[in-house]
């Protein structure tokens, strides 16, 4: 079997002595238990969304603290600013181009290396995922940057000027009239009410959710799962065949298994964006997904699995696809966690300046 980072310069996968394509590698008990295993992730998902996601359109009169009490609430200028009073979104706009642009050339190299089946992996799937994110998140920083600058352009009213930040006037004249400023600031106010996030600022919270529990399961399921398996099973695989393998493959490995994870952290630490639990549905359904497309691959042509525990086969597949199940819900929470630790740390070390919604 091919390793998790998709490179085809290490053949590891096993002789292909099964036909995927007969009827009766696919009715039988084990088929069974596995789309058991993946139609209970896919309905619980199915319940999460419609439960905090199906009724935002009738909700769209409700107040503005109402909004932000919502699990899924989200508002437009959370997905380009900075979590730092004192940071220009431009640097969040900048991180965001660069991670861009190195992700794509990733892709688009290996690709052209090892050619266009490195996209029948996972890891593949979630390195385009994050690739995609960081996409969007540029087109909404530049829109974001570009409403910043809006702003402190009309800032200036008369001898008022306004603090960029918390929306307040400060008198920059003696003598006038205080009744007059305050009602100056209660018109901008008014004016500046943070608009709830469009349909694209909550697809890019979705994605930011589902690269993170996705880059965590990839890396874990490789470590955890497929070196194990394809040293029990004698794939000719041990310590002297990883070292070597690392030594070959260094720069793939870092690219597939690092950077990724790298950007993403760097950009959760930089971004204002919330991270509800519920959304760990979308998690699932996104692997749901790629394991259904396999199925349907495999049951059209004859072909060796990607991974190992993916083979209806063997005995052994519905315990590997419970475990892959279960293993959902420690990545998405460790994720999670990360979060809160930052939204901790941050909002004592800079009491005065953080923004992001705890």
């Amino acid at each position: 079997m091919s390793d998790m980072t998709g490179s085809t310069k290490v053949s590891w996968h096993p002789d292909m002595d099964v036909d995927t394509t007969t009827t009766a590698y696919w009715f039988n008990w084990r088929v069974l238990l596995c789309a058991i295993w993946v139609i209970i992730p896919m309905t619980f998902a199915s319940f999460l969304i419609w439960k905090y996601e199906g009724f935002r359109e009738s909700n769209r009169g409700s107040s503005r603290e109402t909004e932000k009490e919502a699990p899924g609430a989200l508002f437009d200028d959370e997905t380009w600013r900075p979590c730092l009073k004192g940071v220009h979104p431009a640097w969040l706009l900048s991180f965001r181009v660069i991670a861009f642009f190195v992700l794509m050339l990733l892709l688009v190299v290996t690709a052209f290396v090892d050619g266009g089946s490195i996209f029948y992996y996972y890891t593949q799937w979630t390195c385009t995922l994050i690739t995609v994110y960081f996409g969007l998140g540029s087109l909404l920083s530049i829109y974001g940057c570009y409403q910043y600058q809006k702003r402190l352009c009309g800032e200036k009213v008369g001898n008022l000027e306004m603090d960029a930040e918390n929306g307040t006037y400060v008198a920059s004249a003696q003598g006038e009239n205080s009744n007059n400023a305050a009602k100056v600031t209660n018109t901008d106010e008014e004016a500046h009410v943070r608009q709830r996030a469009g349909f694209w600022g909550y697809a890019f919270q979705i994605i930011f959710q589902m690269s993170a529990g996705a880059v965590l399961l990839t890396d874990c399921v490789f470590w955890f799962i497929i070196v194990p398996f394809l040293e029990i099973n004698n794939y000719g695989l041990n310590i002297v065949s990883i070292i070597l393998y690392i030594a070959s493959s260094i720069q793939l490995i870092i690219n597939m298994h690092t950077i990724n994870a790298v950007f993403l952290l760097g950009d959760a630490s930089l971004n204002c964006l919330r991270f509800p639990i519920f959304r760990v549905a979308y998690f699932y359904l996104w692997t749901v997904t790629y394991v259904i497309v396999q199925w349907i691959v495999h049951a059209c042509v004859k072909l060796w699995w990607p991974y190992p525990f993916l083979d209806l086969s063997s005995s052994y597949a519905p315990l590997w696809y419970f475990s892959v199940a279960v293993m959902h819900i420690p990545c998405y929470g460790a994720f999670a966690l990360t979060i809160k630790v930052k939204h901790y740390l941050l909002s004592r070390w800079f009491k005065n300046s953080y923004l992001c919604a705890m």
